[in-house]
């Protein structure tokens, strides 16, 4: 019987697809990922549960004959969900009034300096117009959006005749727009591409959201943009590294959301994110092409 070991505790319905296929599913139970030392004896194909591999050095793997595969075109919806509701909560300081409400501070929560900010008639401007910046745009355009900006490394044609959105520069970008949200990869290129000078560009009420990887970031430069109030709030759903350390100074910002990188994390895009990965987990050891293969 072939064995399979998962780093990770799988939903139920592909584990019990797993070991109906006949094999022997060995499943790491820790909250906390497998150690490497154990993994490396058991490594054959990696199958991960996502749309980035830049946490794989791809050239080092194959260059020992190990497979990767991956999970591309499942999550555009869960994360374009995940990244409005990270807009509009950073927009209307939601941090700062949920913590108002628990603290019974119902007076201190009504001026009008903490009602944040609307989206009608505003400019959003969107770093990567891919397919899940394309489906963020389409959802903030039912909230009113004025004009959608986008800058990256090619023009979109088709996404801006369906958005009616236009190609900037960054610096533009970053001038103009009253949300600016990221939803580029992590490269070599936007590694730290969000910088202290990028805040210093943005408008002092600029809403800044981040839901694709936490390296875009120069975290530091993020610190201190917010103690001199360079920008309006911040909502994170990635950092540099995962976790955070809890007493890291960004969580010490009332207008800073942050969240644990839940991006993808409903039922429906987990299920289908793992069953992918079997897939190409039971390719791999049939010897067959990985049909999500990097």
């Amino acid at each position: 019987m072939v064995k399979v070991l998962v780093t990770r505790i799988l939903p139920p319905q592909t584990q019990e697809r797993l070991l109906l296929q006949g094999f022997e599913l060995t499943q790491w139970q820790e909250d906390s990922a497998i150690p490497r030392n154990e993994l490396l004896e058991k490594l054959k194909v990696i199958a991960t549960m996502s749309v980035g591999y830049d946490h794989i050095d791809v050239e080092a793997v194959k260059s020992r004959n190990i497979l990767i595969g991956y999970t591309p075109d499942v999550l555009t919806d869960a994360t374009a969900d995940l990244t409005i509701l990270l807009t509009l909560g950073a927009a209307r300081r939601i941090k700062e009034a949920i913590q108002a409400a628990e603290n019974g501070l119902w007076r201190e929560w009504r001026p009008t300096w903490l009602c944040g900010s609307q989206f009608t008639n505003k400019t959003v401007g969107i770093v990567g117009l891919g397919r899940i910046g394309e489906a963020v745009a389409y959802r903030m355009k039912a909230f009113g959006i004025s004009r959608i900006i986008y800058s990256g490394r090619k023009r979109k044609p088709e996404a801006e005749d369906k958005l009616n959105a236009e190609l900037v520069s960054f610096d533009m970008l970053l001038a103009e727009s009253d949300y600016v949200i990221v939803c580029c990869a992590l490269t070599k290129e936007t590694r730290h591409l969000f910088n202290y000078k990028a805040f210093s560009k943005m408008k002092k009420t600029a809403v800044f959201v981040n839901s694709a990887r936490g390296g875009i970031i120069d975290q530091d430069g993020l610190v201190k943009a917010l103690e001199e109030n360079l920008i309006g709030s911040a909502g994170l759903d990635v950092t540099d590294p995962e976790p955070l350390s809890p007493t890291h100074k960004l969580y010490s910002f009332p207008n800073c959301l942050i969240l644990p990188h839940i991006g993808s994390a409903t039922l429906e895009t987990r299920e289908r994110m793992a069953s992918m990965s079997l897939d190409n987990v039971l390719a791999a050891l049939n010897n067959q092409p990985l049909p999500f293969s990097v």
